[in-house]
């Protein structure tokens, strides 16, 4: 028999009732689980920790307005717009390139996975270029080729340094040679800028892959990294497919390649903006 009666609706399963279904939508969206240390994390504190786990340290992706954020003071400006991909091959895979171009445009509100901005760091004048890696992985195709091609050539025109901040899944295969042309094309841009003596600054991020690594992003006069980044040619699965072996712990991650001399500085977030200002107190000539 029923020892208990339940007489109040608010604890009834009805449909107008509080459900847990309805508990879970309240809480959607607020929490996240860390990929470092698989904790489970409120996404406000995330955020206001700069989008950096503040148990293991972990730095999760960063889109390229809150890089911009994060580097240059209030009132820089966004330049280079405007800029669309046409679709040269006309591709198709399991979906036109065309309908993935407009789903990214949308999900970003960008033309492209690039925003070239100028402004102030800190007492320093830069132009910035900031990849974003949520715009079709943040490959690159034609437009982010020509826009950091832009970016090189407005800093040598200015005599200012240029910053790039990569995070690329390589090159856009939809684009096919085109944009492996952009490999050769802003080595050019950069090339130009190093005859001129102005600086080039890359700042590497989660992940760093294909043919961004294999050109501008291992260009820099100072090439730096995030903790933990994944920076590479080829993903480490497909090598180690290749040769059949199993790699190093930590093969790829920044830490990796700083000990073996392919970068010359991991920097945690919160210091990044501040490692960066002393480093053109350096390669910048004094304030005449």
């Amino acid at each position: 028999m029923s020892w208990f009666k339940r007489e109040n609706a608010e604890f009834d399963s009805a449909p107008d009732s509080s459900s847990d279904g309805e508990r879970r939508v309240r809480t959607e969206g607020l929490w996240s689980k860390c990929p470092g240390c698989r904790q489970a994390l409120f996404k406000a504190d995330v955020e206001a920790n700069l989008n950096v786990c503040p148990k293991c340290q972990h730095h999760f992706k960063m889109g390229a307005r809150e890089r911009l954020d994060l580097l240059l003071e209030p009132g820089y400006q966004i330049v280079d717009q405007g800029l669309r991909s046409t679709d040269p091959l006309n591709f198709v895979d399991s979906k036109p390139y065309k309908s993935r171009l407009r789903a990214a445009q949308q999900q970003t509100g960008l033309d492209d996975a690039i925003l070239n901005a100028v402004g102030k760091l800190g007492h320093h004048a830069v132009v910035v270029s900031a990849m974003e890696y949520s715009f079709i992985g943040g490959s690159m195709g034609a437009v982010v080729g020509e826009t950091i091609a832009r970016a090189a050539d407005r800093a040598r025109a200015g005599r200012i340094p240029l910053i790039v901040v990569a995070a690329s899944g390589g090159a856009r295969m939809m684009e096919g040679v085109v944009s492996l042309m952009q490999m050769a094309k802003i080595s050019t841009a950069l090339a130009q800028m190093d005859d001129e003596r102005v600086p080039y600054i890359c700042v590497l991020t989660d992940p760093t892959t294909g043919g961004v690594t294999a050109s501008f992003a291992m260009l820099g006069d100072l090439n730096i990294a995030e903790p933990g980044a994944l920076i590479g040619f080829a993903g480490p699965r497909v090598i180690e497919q290749t040769i059949r072996q199993k790699l190093p712990e930590g093969f790829q991650r920044s830490e990796f390649l700083l000990e073996k001399g392919f970068l010359d500085a991991v920097v945690h977030r919160r210091e990044l903006k501040g490692y960066l200002i002393r480093a053109l107190d350096f390669l910048t000539p004094p304030l005449q």
